[in-house]
C-alpha cells in the first residue's frame, strides 16, 4: 500500500465523511420534497448533470467536448421533461435525445463513431432515463412520502450491507465484481430492508404489512443488482470511482448507482401496490 493510500477495513470507505455526506444528501432530497416537488425535480436535474459529465468522461473515452457538452444540456431536459410531461414526456425527450446525439456526432468524422453513440446514448438511459422515474414519482398523488420510501429503502440496503459485511463478512458475494460484498451483508440488507418496508406500508401508506415486505425485497435485490453493474462497469474500465466530488462515496454515480435503478422499480412497485 503506497503512502497516498488509506485503508478503510472490509467496507472500504471513509465511514466519517460517508455518514456526514450522506446525511446532508438526505435532508436536502427531503427539504426539496416536502417544500416544492419541483424543487426536486430541480435537484434530480442537477445531480443528473453532474453524474452525466463524469460518465462522459469515464464511459466514452475520446469524447469531443461538443458530445460532452451536449450530454450535459441533454440529461436535465430528459429529468424535466418527466416532471412537465409525464412518463409520455419522459420517453419523447429521451428518444429525441438520442436522434440528436446521432445527428450531431456525425460533425467529428467517422472514426469511433459506433463507440461513442451507443455509449453516448447508454449513459443517457443509465442516468437521465431512469432518474427521471423518481420524478414521475414525486408528481404523484402523496409523492413526496413515495419518494423518500424508495430512498429509505434502498439506503436500508447500503446500511444494512455495510453494517453486516463490515462485522461479519466472511464470504465474498461476487469477488470478481465487488470484492467487498459479502453474502453477511446481504443478508442484513434484507433484514433491514424488510423491517423498513414493513414500517413504511403500516405506518406511513397505511396497507398490510406483506406489501411493504415485498417492496421492499424486491428493491433489495435491485438496489444490490445496481451496485453490481456499476462495479463491473468500473471495473471494466480500469477505475475505483467514477469521480472523487463526494467525500466517502467517490462521484456522483457512485451514489446514485442503486438509486436510479430503484427508481424505475419504485415507480412500478407503487404504481401496483398503491
Amino acid at each position: 500500500m503506497t503512502s497516498n493510500q488509506t485503508d478503510y477495513g472490509k467496507a472500504g470507505r471513509n465511514l466519517p465523511a460517508a455518514t456526514a455526506v450522506g446525511i446532508g444528501l438526505l435532508v436536502t432530497v427531503i427539504a426539496s420534497l416536502f417544500i416544492d416537488v419541483r424543487f426536486f425535480a430541480i435537484l434530480v436535474a442537477f445531480a443528473i448533470t453532474l453524474a452525466v459529465r463524469e460518465l462522459s468522461k469515464s464511459l466514452v473515452v475520446g469524447l469531443s467536448d461538443r458530445m460532452s457538452i451536449l450530454l450535459q444540456i441533454l440529461a436535465p431536459a430528459i429529468v424535466v421533461s418527466a416532471a412537465v410531461w409525464g412518463i409520455e414526456g419522459l420517453l419523447a425527450t429521451f428518444v429525441g435525445s438520442s436522434l440528436i446525439v446521432l445527428t450531431v456526432r456525425l460533425l467529428d468524422g467517422q472514426e469511433a463513431y459506433v463507440h461513442h453513440v451507443s455509449r453516448s446514448i447508454f449513459t443517457l438511459v443509465y442516468a437521465p432515463l431512469l432518474a427521471g422515474f423518481a420524478v414521475l414519482l414525486s408528481t404523484q398523488e402523496n409523492g413526496a412520502w413515495k419518494v423518500l420510501a424508495f430512498i429509505l429503502l434502498t439506503a436500508a440496503t447500503d446500511l444494512g450491507g455495510y453494517a453486516a459485511g463490515a462485522i461479519f463478512g466472511k464470504h465474498p458475494m461476487a469477488p470478481n465484481i465487488s470484492p467487498k460484498k459479502s453474502w453477511e451483508g446481504f443478508a442484513g440488507a434484507l433484514v433491514l430492508q424488510l423491517v423498513v418496508g414493513v414500517v413504511l406500508w403500516v405506518y406511513v401508506f397505511d396497507q398490510p404489512w406483506w406489501e411493504g415486505a415485498v417492496v421492499g425485497f424486491v428493491l433489495m435485490l435491485t438496489a444490490t443488482i445496481g451496485d453490481l453493474v456499476e462495479s463491473m462497469i468500473k471495473r471494466d474500465l480500469g477505475i475505483k470511482d467514477m469521480g472523487s466530488l463526494l467525500p466517502g462515496h467517490g462521484g456522483v454515480m457512485d451514489r446514485l448507482d442503486s438509486l436510479v435503478v430503484n427508481a424505475f422499480m419504485a415507480w412500478l412497485l407503487f404504481e401496483f401496490f398503491l
